[in-house]
């Protein structure tokens, strides 16, 4: 059986409770599977104050257990949920009151405790941890981004001979060849022919140049000839 942190008792009680001002244990929303990460923790730090349904847990949990040797861990806890359910007010109160002091404790030691080097030694170390983890956090991404376009470049280069034959993959490729290969084909013809009719309009200005050097050697001896007395 699962066991479970979260708040015990029906619904009736929880609404009940919430009014009254009572306090109701809380259901634990991380995701299962998922690993929590321990939170780097201040030796030097004041005691963190306990609830008053974890101050009844431990009082209750070796009795309970010694009770019941043969009941598994989690389903102690699952007891132990409604036996605070159903604890009468005065009873509850005694534990609230008790956890009330402890939160009143800790918010003087803390105070006090941030006012030493130690908290501010502890202050700059975590700000040094995070600035570590976004430095590596960016190297990851900057790797990871390299990878990706690498296999991107590999799969772009990837030679149809990879692609197994008879398959539609492969005559899809094979039509797309022929088709680029018949436009290359056109392509080529088109050129051959512009060049055959700038040949011939070379050719033609070609002719007509020397038809005008002719002319213009014939005229220029005629003109010789007329001014030679």
């Amino acid at each position: 059986m699962e066991e479970q942190t979260g708040s015990p008792g029906a619904n009736t009680d929880n609404s009940s409770s919430q009014r009254n001002g009572e306090e109701k244990p809380r259901r634990s929303s991380w995701t299962k599977g998922r690993k929590r990460k321990k939170p780097v923790k201040d030796s030097n730090a004041p005691k963190a104050p306990l609830t008053g349904y974890v101050r009844f847990m431990n009082d209750r949990r070796e009795q309970l257990r010694a009770e019941r040797p043969d009941v598994p861990f989690p389903e102690i806890t699952r007891m132990l949920g409604n036996e605070w359910s159903k604890l009468p007010p005065d009873e509850k109160q005694r534990y609230l009151d008790e956890a009330e002091k402890d939160k009143e404790r800790y918010m003087q030691e803390l105070e006090k405790y941030q006012k030493t080097e130690a908290y501010k030694h502890f202050t700059r170390k975590l700000q040094d941890k995070k600035k570590g983890k976004q430095h590596r956090g960016d190297v990851a991404r900057q790797v990871t981004h390299e990878s990706l376009h690498e296999k991107d470049a590999e799969g772009k280069e990837r030679s149809v001979f990879d692609i197994p034959i008879f398959t539609e993959e492969f005559l899809n490729h094979s039509k797309a060849r022929e088709a680029e290969m018949r436009q290359l084909r056109k392509t080529n013809m088109e050129y051959e022919e512009r060049n055959a009719a700038l040949q011939k309009h070379v050719e033609s200005m070609r002719g007509a140049v020397e038809r005008l050097e002719g002319a213009a050697a014939t005229c220029s001896s005629t003109w010789t000839r007329c001014d030679t007395p």
